[in-house]
């Protein structure tokens, strides 16, 4: 016959806290450091302050102040392949309405919108292929930064195999 323990012990889990959710009595988790939550009047002036304080991303560099980094700019790659990357495309952007915007500079054998798996929502980028490298170097000079769909395209050679190896 088993001895089952009355009392408040009994309810505990095997090898767990007394506290719920494994916390310990100071709020916070054993060896776990959590962000310090925002009151109300530090998100109201980042609201008023047009986001520049809550919506860039910072790093820490070890001394405790955070350092607000840099926007970055997409990498440009050298047009040698006839293969295209368009990339800032707007989530409605179908492969169709690429493969119309493309055939306007040059003769288009394939327009591929990148999605997710699960959902099938677009990633907001693409890869056209044109018939030569010289109707590609046209495509990127003639609509790079050109607005579609409400948004300024970004359009450069694709990267190759080696580059993905070598990044």
């Amino acid at each position: 016959m088993k001895y089952y323990p009355s009392g408040r012990n009994s309810r505990r889990s095997r090898g767990g806290s007394r506290y719920r959710g494994d916390r310990r009595p100071g709020g916070s988790r054993a060896g776990v450091r959590t962000p310090a939550k925002k009151t109300f009047w530090q998100r109201v002036v980042a609201l008023f302050s047009n986001g520049k304080t809550a919506s860039r991303p910072t790093e820490s560099t070890g001394n405790g102040s955070p350092q607000v980094r840099p926007a970055r700019k997409p990498e440009s790659i050298e047009v040698t392949t006839p293969r295209l990357y368009v990339g800032n495309l707007s989530f409605e952007a179908t492969e169709s309405d690429l493969f119309e915007l493309f055939n306007g500079v040059g003769q288009v054998q394939n327009a591929e919108v990148v999605s997710y798996k699960h959902n099938q929502r677009s990633k907001g980028f693409a890869f056209v292929q044109m018939l030569t490298v010289d109707e590609a170097k046209r495509a990127v000079k003639e609509l790079h930064d050109k607005e579609f769909l409400g948004r300024k395209l970004v359009v450069s050679g694709a990267k190759s195999s080696e580059h993905h190896s070598r990044d």
